[in-house]
């Protein structure tokens, strides 16, 4: 593991245990975030980010619209999800991840403060990614992107959101431009607890007590969120979908050191084998979570810039 990072997370954790509650849990992953973040780079900081609520599908839904400095040009718009395992993070934990994508990939962010569990079951979170996405399709030019330009970013949690909801843009024939899933939960059915399920993904089996993720953290973030009968199901599960043909094109970076790492990889796999283009990284030295430790491991901040250069690569139409 890159030594910089094993340092960090000496000192800081990034799950709780066990037996600790869901506010527990959130004040130990939000903390280490915030941590992290207020290492973040300068240069890294857009040019503006303005805060607004819109009115949701079951109420008011915080968004942060960050905009990168330059000529006031039309740049594409991402829709950015937060990780946190369906139960924590917020658009303020994750704001140095919405902000290294804003300023390093040139494009516009409208980072989403979508429902938790277990307050707001599946399919919650789900549901308020697919009504913000349209919102925010609806008004690009608004907002500073340009038109028909649309990037579904995620990291963890966040990256299964924008892999779902990518599936819903090509079911309803609305398809989005790119994905970015950084590190994705992409198969949810058995909710981390079926040891047929486990027994077919390496990472769970190699590094599942270690490197600040663990399986039981993901248990718990699974049963928090979804029943088992629906932990098959392609909103919770995008690999589980039908079929994949015509699903936007896709950059997926993981993290060799990560419970969700093989998930993650045979996604891609399954994507290619639906003829879409991907373009994908497995970082060997990384963990979990690595996108928002650029402050504390050179390592984890060349890492997260190359995912930028990657998604900018699709854009002009790369990928295989």
């Amino acid at each position: 593991m890159d030594a910089e990072l094993a340092d960090w997370l000496a000192a800081t954790p990034l799950e709780a245990d066990e037996d600790a509650t869901i506010e527990e849990s959130r004040e130990i992953s939000g903390r280490a975030h915030l941590l992290a973040g207020q290492r973040l780079n300068p240069a890294l900081i857009p040019a503006s980010e303005t805060d607004q609520v819109i009115d949701g599908p079951a109420g008011p839904l915080p968004i942060r619209v960050l905009r990168p400095a330059g000529p006031d040009t039309r740049r594409p718009t991402a829709v950015y999800f937060h990780g946190g395992g369906w139960i924590a993070g917020t658009i303020d934990t994750h704001l140095h991840h919405a902000r290294r994508i804003c300023t390093q990939a040139d494009v516009v962010v409208v980072s989403v403060g979508y429902r938790l569990a277990p307050e707001h079951p599946f399919p919650a979170a789900f549901d308020d990614a697919v009504f913000a996405t349209e919102w925010v399709a609806r008004r690009t030019e608004e907002l500073g992107g340009e038109p028909g330009t649309l990037i579904l970013a995620g990291d963890s949690a966040g990256g299964q959101l924008a892999a779902s909801v990518a599936i819903a843009r090509r079911d309803a024939g609305q398809p989005v431009t790119a994905q970015l899933l950084l590190y994705p939960v992409t198969d949810v059915s058995g909710r981390y607890a079926d040891p047929e399920v486990n027994a077919r993904y390496m990472s769970r089996r190699t590094t599942g007590t270690n490197y600040g993720l663990t399986l039981q953290g993901m248990v718990t973030f699974a049963t928090n969120y979804v029943d088992e009968e629906s932990s098959t199901d392609w909103r919770v599960s995008p690999m589980r979908a039908a079929d994949l043909t015509g699903v936007a094109p896709a950059v997926i970076h993981t993290a060799t050191l990560d419970v969700l790492r093989t998930e993650g990889n045979f996604y891609g796999d399954a994507l290619r084998r639906a003829g879409v283009r991907v373009i994908s990284r497995e970082w060997p030295t990384l963990n979990h979570s690595y996108f928002g430790f650029g402050g504390v491991s050179a390592v984890a901040d060349s890492a997260a810039a190359q995912a930028a250069e990657d998604l900018r690569e699709l854009l002009a139409g790369g990928g295989n």
